[in-house]
């Protein structure tokens, strides 16, 4: 039996993001024109960037059991540039991550729980089945 721990990270992702893509999960109209944080140039140039967010967030939620916003902003954030002054960690925003939870709750692959949210069966399922794709 192949699980998303017995395949490379990035490889999972992208299989499970093919598959999110094909299920229409939809993509809100702000995804592309804005940033996803403060520390971010620029948006997204990717035009599959819901779908490979959505698709990382599930994998932190199989990986780590439970997530939310919070934490997952400190795992997207990055390095933001101040000028002459060192660099600093900034977390990335809350709302595209919150979204993409609020989309794949509503698709079934998410429960929301006392902690944060959670994978489901389904969810899980999905994942094993990319993990065994990437095999």
């Amino acid at each position: 039996m192949v699980t998303a721990f017995d395949v490379e990270a990035n490889k999972l992702i992208e299989k499970a993001a093919h598959k999110l893509k094909d299920m229409k999960v939809h993509k809100p109209a702000f995804v592309g024109l804005v940033k996803t944080g403060a520390q971010a140039q620029r948006p997204p140039q990717d035009g599959d960037f819901w779908f490979f967010r959505c698709a990382s967030i599930m994998r932190q939620a199989y990986v780590n059991g439970e997530v939310g916003t919070q934490r997952l902003r400190r795992h997207y954030g990055g390095k933001k540039r101040r000028g002459v002054k060192p660099a600093r960690h900034a977390p990335s925003g809350g709302s595209t991550i919150r979204k993409a939870m609020q989309e794949l709750e509503k698709v079934g692959l998410l429960a929301k729980g006392k902690g944060g949210r959670s994978l489901t069966a389904k969810g899980r399922k999905l994942m094993d089945s990319a993990a065994k794709e990437c095999v």
